[in-house]
């Protein structure tokens, strides 16, 4: 049997991903508002994801090493995160983001000075590196310039880019990401989305757009955990 082809930037989405599923997790158990507690993102194969989705371009196996660079300080935060070390994780954060005095460069380099997918790649983990620090109008700014057609990484992208919105109490902005997050069929993270916007468009005090998304999360996918939730909020959608 043939080896399935995987390829560097199929393991950089991969790593992305999975960071994507630990952040999320962190956000939803410090989350004032949103007490959702997360279902992991599913970690999918990358090597699937059709090569032309993701064209190399001259410049992009130099961006590719310096985002290897960078990566390795960012999965040292995600580890020092896990274990609670907030010292140390935010000291690996900001030296993913800005380099260090040896041979990474750093995320922000990347993604301010290269124009491929490697730079897009370097936006997302600049703007987790951002969210992670507490800094969430930079973390908005870099999870903004990110985009890519799979069915994961960009839906839960999005959820991230409302979790920074959320915070910084945008809530308009926070609602349109997570249904922008909830408009691929995925089965994880669409209903999270879902609930997540209603919730907003509670605190928003628009309970029309509430009930709406309440209403399509129950017919969309009724056995999932935030369906089951769904009845508990849709009372408070009645004008």
């Amino acid at each position: 049997m043939a080896k399935k082809n995987v390829t560097k930037q199929d393991e950089q989405l991969e790593s992305v991903n999975q960071a994507l599923s630990r952040s999320e997790q962190w956000i939803e158990a410090n989350q004032k508002m949103l007490t959702i507690v997360v279902t992991a993102i599913v970690v999918v194969v990358f090597g699937v994801i059709a090569i032309n989705q993701w064209v190399i371009k001259p410049n992009a196996i130099a961006a590719s090493n310096e985002n290897a660079s960078a990566e390795t300080y960012f999965q040292q935060a995600e580890q020092a995160t896990m274990q609670g070390d907030t010292a140390k994780a935010a000291e690996f954060y900001k030296k993913a983001l800005n380099g260090d005095d040896a041979e990474c460069v750093g995320f922000l380099e990347v993604a301010d000075n290269y124009s491929n997918q490697q730079a897009e790649l370097a936006s997302l983990y600049a703007g987790i590196c951002y969210a992670e620090l507490g800094q969430y109008e930079e973390a908005a700014e870099y999870l903004k310039k990110f985009s890519a057609n799979d069915l994961t990484v960009a839906p839960a992208a999005a959820m991230r880019l409302g979790d920074v919105y959320v915070e910084m109490d945008d809530l308009e902005n926070a609602a349109k990401a997570f249904e922008k997050a909830a408009e691929e069929d995925n089965e994880i993270i669409a209903p999270v989305a879902m609930m997540k916007a209603a919730r907003v468009y509670l605190k928003l005090e628009d309970k029309a757009a509430a009930k709406r998304v309440l209403e399509a999360l129950k017919k969309q996918y009724p056995g999932t955990q935030e369906a089951s939730e769904a009845d508990k909020y849709l009372p408070m959608c009645a004008e």
